[in-house]
């Protein structure tokens, strides 16, 4: 957002602006509360957050992509549920800053984002990431990478009510162009792997099949829920400390439906390792597509957050082609990950396009990603919003 489209809008000139990128997630899903692996990286789409300190005690807050007058808060009054949309995000920021002790005032925040919304690429960390910065560096408070990334965690968890884990923020704040982020969520230790598929001519497509991605809602929680009770069932403090090797033994004492959940969550560790293992070594990103595909049927039958759509486009993306398809995020809709020959990528996204219309869904949106830079301050020339 430019200042004067800013003065516009809140009335006043911007001090200031932070830019933060959605994500997408190699392999790792659902992992990241359970103190596993994750191997997302940061895309070339993102939220900026345009801010500047007020006098009193108001927040506000305004949104390029929804525009209107903006929410308006005192710094008293937010209490989860009392805010709409994507200020709720913002405002959980700031009240979460405020929780913590630290000097944070009024403030006027615009928000300005390209990344799909529903999609599954983490918008909504974007979002928190972006006006976490801003605010750290208009009050000057110098919190390190870790603070910040949790400030906008329990953001979301505290305030918006999305019982997420640390992955989508971590990716936004700490991820390196052209890299991967290997995060290991129980002790927060990270490494940044190389990722460059364009040198072997290949491409990651994201499909966004259009299906409303949301996690505000009982079933993202009633996963966390169960494996909670796994945990309790088998003695131990988190999913993590299970190995494939013990699986059959920890498996079998428990019922059906829980013992499924344990199962993607153990297997889901062990193939982000064996990713990692690859590329680490340099093999060709190719090899890893089986790896796609047993992740996407494990998120399906055992951990069952996939949907027709999801379904669909993943089986159509590897029958004209693709060398491993998946369902990124948090699954009950959003987007799928393919692993495609730049070549080919026309026929891919036309033939999965085709396979939406045949089975009366909606037409899927493509787009190529790549591993982006996170998050960061944006030049005043560079502001857009």
């Amino acid at each position: 957002m430019t200042p004067r489209a800013f003065a516009e809008v809140l009335g006043r000139p911007p001090t200031l602006a932070w830019r933060a990128p959605g994500r997408v997630n190699l392999i790792g899903e659902h992992t990241d509360y359970n103190g596993g692996f994750v191997l997302p990286a940061a895309i070339p789409y993102g939220v900026t957050a345009t801010v500047a300190a007020r006098a009193d005690d108001l927040v506000r807050v305004a949104s390029a992509q929804f525009p209107g007058p903006p929410a308006v808060v005192r710094l008293a009054d937010p209490e989860p549920g009392t805010v709409p949309g994507g200020a709720a995000y913002a405002v959980g920021v700031v009240r979460e800053m405020r929780r913590r002790g630290l000097p944070v005032a009024g403030v006027d925040i615009h928000l300005d984002g390209d990344v799909p919304q529903g999609a599954g690429l983490s918008s909504s960390a974007a979002l928190a990431c972006a006006v976490t910065g801003a605010l750290d560096a208009l009050w000057g408070l110098g919190l390190p990478v870790p603070a910040l990334v949790d400030v906008a965690r329990r953001a979301e968890n505290d305030f918006v009510g999305v019982p997420c884990g640390a992955m989508d923020q971590s990716a936004a704040l700490l991820s390196r162009a052209g890299h991967l982020l290997f995060l290991d969520t129980r002790d927060m230790t990270f490494r940044h792997i190389p990722f460059a598929p364009e040198r072997f001519g290949l491409e990651l497509l994201v499909i966004d099949t259009r299906a409303p991605h949301r996690l505000v809602d009982g079933a993202y929680a009633r996963r966390r829920r169960e494996c909670a009770e796994a945990c309790r069932a088998l003695g131990i403090a988190s999913l993590r400390d299970l190995a494939t090797d013990d699986l059959p033994a920890a498996l079998a004492g428990l019922d059906d439906r829980i013992a499924a959940r344990v199962r993607h969550v153990v297997t889901e560790n062990a193939r982000v390792l064996a990713t990692v293992a690859l590329l680490t070594e340099g093999a060709d990103p190719r090899r890893v597509g089986p790896l796609l595909d047993a992740a996407h049927r494990s998120l399906r039958d055992d951990y069952e957050v996939s949907g027709t759509e999801l379904d669909t486009a993943a089986a159509a993306a590897v029958a004209a082609g693709a060398y491993g398809a998946r369902m990124i995020g948090g699954g009950f809709g959003g987007s799928v990950l393919a692993l495609v020959d730049a070549a080919r990528r026309p026929q891919i996204a036309e033939a999965v396009r085709t396979a939406a219309a045949r089975t009366g869904l909606p037409e899927p949106r493509c787009l190529t990603v790549t591993a982006a830079p996170g998050a960061g301050p944006v030049p005043p020339e560079g502001r857009r919003g």
